[in-house]
């Protein structure tokens, strides 16, 4: 890709690009971060686009406008303020000229988020609404979303795929301590947010990367530490139900966070403790699956129903995948949590031992094979295998080991296609499996 000139023209579905090329890209690879902050771009530039921009007059009327930006030589954000303020003194609110607020924020969300890294290099206006959660809830309120897949090979290192444009990504570094380098976590995409959940020298500590700021934070707690539990987001909410405390013991309450405001709300508990369980959301209900619970901490083949209208729980019997195996002769604690997606309402798990997919009837609760999983992606009792919903694909994140040495890959299958037929969306070479990986849609 050219240093000295991006281009990318804008279509109605903000898919594509002019010459098959990543362009305006928000690669933190690429782009250069200094202190969570994004280089700026001189003003001249800004007005460039602005000026291309100034032709659409709403949401409705993006085809074929090119955005064009020039070199990309950055200035600390102190010096591209006073460019702002020195160049004219218009609105500080004022994002194209020609255009309104609104009118400007309708045009905005139809680019893709790949995007916005580099549109936020243009001035401080466009800095500000894109490091504010503005754009997002604009985004959200007319359906507009993109779904990522993050993922972490490595301790500290997290990565995101873009399947609609076959991009790599690469986050900030963590900073944690050592204990939370060794501990075991759990990851969750909510909102603008990545959440990761570990455990410190003596408490549960949760990192969050924020995709408006590009930057890691921590100091937030659920109202009940929990590690090994189910969870599940809808757009800017997510319930945490179920796991264990930092004494170990198995617990039956739950949380809802909302990413919005920050806060933890504690829901009634369920019916029954349970661990190293599934969460998702269907119907607007949140549900969670299988685990190991009960009195004598067993392998729980039944689930339960959250209804967020009527704040109630529901026990419905046989609806996790995993049934007990008397000639299994692996403990359930080793064995991975339920390998759940939904797409569409309908619920799919991967079935990592039959390296098969299935799919769960409604009208009578039963499970049904449909078809197989990638060739070559492996996993140790279901652990480094990732199965995501992105969107209106299922996605699963493997792949092939040879000597503790393999790649990566990502595997995508539209379910009301038809059958499963798995297509490779993107590979890179690693030396670890997947530890962790979660979807963001935004």
């Amino acid at each position: 890709m050219s240093e000295e000139r991006s281009c990318v023209v804008v279509t109605r579905d903000c898919q594509t690009e002019s010459n098959g090329t990543a362009c305006m890209s928000y690669r933190l690879d690429r782009i250069e971060v200094q202190n969570g902050k994004r280089p700026l771009e001189d003003n001249q530039e800004g007005e460039n686009v602005q000026r291309k921009l100034q032709k659409q007059s709403d949401g409705s009327n993006l085809v074929g406008v090119t955005l064009s930006l020039g070199s990309s030589s950055a200035s600390p954000p102190e010096q591209a303020d006073k460019q702002d303020h020195a160049g004219d003194n218009s609105d500080r609110n004022t994002l194209f000229p020609a255009l309104d607020r609104d009118s400007s924020i309708n045009s905005l969300i139809r680019c893709s988020r790949s995007d916005y890294g580099a549109i936020a290099s243009l001035n401080h206006n466009f800095r500000s609404l894109i490091r504010s959660s503005e754009l997002y809830r604009a985004r959200r309120r007319n359906g507009v979303v993109e779904h990522w897949v993050y993922f972490s090979c490595q301790p500290l290192e997290w990565e995101a795929f873009d399947p609609a444009r076959l991009r790599w990504m690469r986050l900030p570094r963590m900073t944690p301590n050592d204990c939370f380098v060794l501990s075991d976590k759990e990851s969750l995409g909510v909102g603008t947010e990545l959440l990761v959940c570990g455990k410190d020298v003596l408490a549960h500590v949760i990192y969050r990367y924020s995709l408006l700021t590009n930057t890691w934070s921590t100091g937030m707690q659920m109202n009940a530490p929990r590690c090994l539990f189910g969870k599940a987001s809808l757009g800017e909410i997510a319930i945490f139900a179920g796991g264990c405390d930092s004494q170990g013991k198995i617990l039956s309450s739950a949380e809802l966070y909302n990413s919005e405001t920050g806060t933890w709300t504690t829901l009634r508990s369920m019916t029954k403790p349970r661990k190293i369980c599934s969460g998702v959301f269907m119907d607007g209900k949140f549900y969670v699956i299988g685990g190991i619970g009960g009195a004598d901490a067993k392998l729980l083949t039944c689930a339960e129903e959250y209804d967020l209208a009527t704040g109630t729980w529901t026990e419905i019997s046989n609806m996790s995948p995993v049934q007990p195996n008397l000639e299994n002769d692996i403990p359930d604690t080793s064995a991975a949590p339920p390998l759940l997606a939904v797409v569409d309402n309908q619920l799919y798990a991967a079935d990592y031992a039959e390296m098969a997919v299935r799919k769960y009837e409604k009208h009578n609760k039963a499970w049904v094979t449909i078809g197989g999983l990638p060739e070559g992606v492996s996993s140790i009792h279901g652990w480094g295998l990732a199965f995501r919903a992105c969107g209106d694909r299922l996605i699963v994140v493997g792949g092939p080991r040879v000597m503790g040495r393999g790649f990566i890959e990502v595997h995508s299958w539209v379910p009301r296609e038809g059958p499963p037929e798995w297509n490779l969306l993107g590979q890179k070479q690693s030396d670890s499996f997947v530890y962790n990986c979660s979807v963001m849609g935004c």
